[in-house]
This record gives structure tokens, sequence and C-alpha cells, in this order.
């Protein structure tokens, strides 16, 4: 099954790619590898505001994730030219969590993005990567989180 017929069993409809919230750019390709920006957790078309531990359960962290990476795809595709079919391996994530000093699942929230990568790539969506726990994310957003990739 590809790429787009895994999506579409999902019911997923990748969005239109966002617009940088400041001085960078949405990614940035060296050879065959491409750094994604990190993307900030959405709800209803809005930041999704929130801190883990405080107002903000391990379950909604984790659908946060989730979103996020349907736009890191979004926003991947682009950087393929239109086509995900590219996309050789996701090689890493780095997620950072907006959690109290207490809170210790940022692993478990970020498993929204991994599992939700791995069911659509296969083995090449199954990557290294790194969750921390963090004091702010700009604009207050619960979750971040910027991906690697290597593309043909």
């Amino acid at each position: 099954m590809s790429v787009y017929e895994k999506l579409k069993a999902l019911n997923i409809t990748l969005p239109a790619v966002a617009a940088p919230a400041a001085a960078y750019v949405m990614y940035a390709q060296t050879g065959n590898t491409v750094f994604l920006s990190g993307h900030l957790a959405k709800k209803d078309g809005k930041v999704w505001v929130g801190q883990l531990g405080k107002n903000t359960t391990t379950e909604e962290g984790k659908e946060a994730a989730r979103g996020i990476a349907i736009e890191l795809m979004a926003t991947l595709q682009a950087a393929c030219d239109g086509d995900l079919g590219r996309v050789k391996r996701i090689v890493k994530l780095m997620s950072l969590v907006n959690s109290t000093g207490d809170f210790t699942e940022q692993h478990l929230v970020t498993n929204g993005a991994s599992e939700l990568l791995a069911e659509v790539f296969g083995d090449a969506g199954k990557h290294a990567r790194s969750a921390f726990g963090v004091a702010q994310i700009p604009l207050g957003a619960c979750v971040e989180i910027e991906l690697i990739a290597e593309i043909n």
C-alpha cells in the first residue's frame, strides 16, 4: 500500500503548509536530507495552548503530537515536490513538551507522532527520537515537534 493509500485509509487529508511564524523557513535541504522546522500543536486551526501536568492530559498531548505529525507530513510533501513517495526514511524526531517540572510522560506524548509516522511509512517511518520537557514553547503551545528525513 502506498503512503497515499495509507493516508486515505486513515481518513487523513494533508493540510496546506503552514507559514513560518518568525525568521526561518519551514524546511531546508542539504543533499538527500531534509530538516523540517518545529511545528506547533493546533486545535481547531489555532495554537493548542496548554501545559502537560497542569491543564493538559497525556492523552490530549498525544493527540496534539499526532496532529503535528500530519502537518509535518504536509511540509515534507512540499519538500518532496509534492510526492511523499520520495521519502526514503524518517530519520529523527525531536519533541518539546510544554510541561510542569514533575511531569514525566513526554515520551508517551511524543508517541502520538511516532506511531502515526510508522503507520503511514511502515519501516521507513520508524525513527530515532528525543522527547524533552520544557518550561514553555512559543505562543504557549503544548507540544512542538521537528523532523529530519532522507529523501530520494
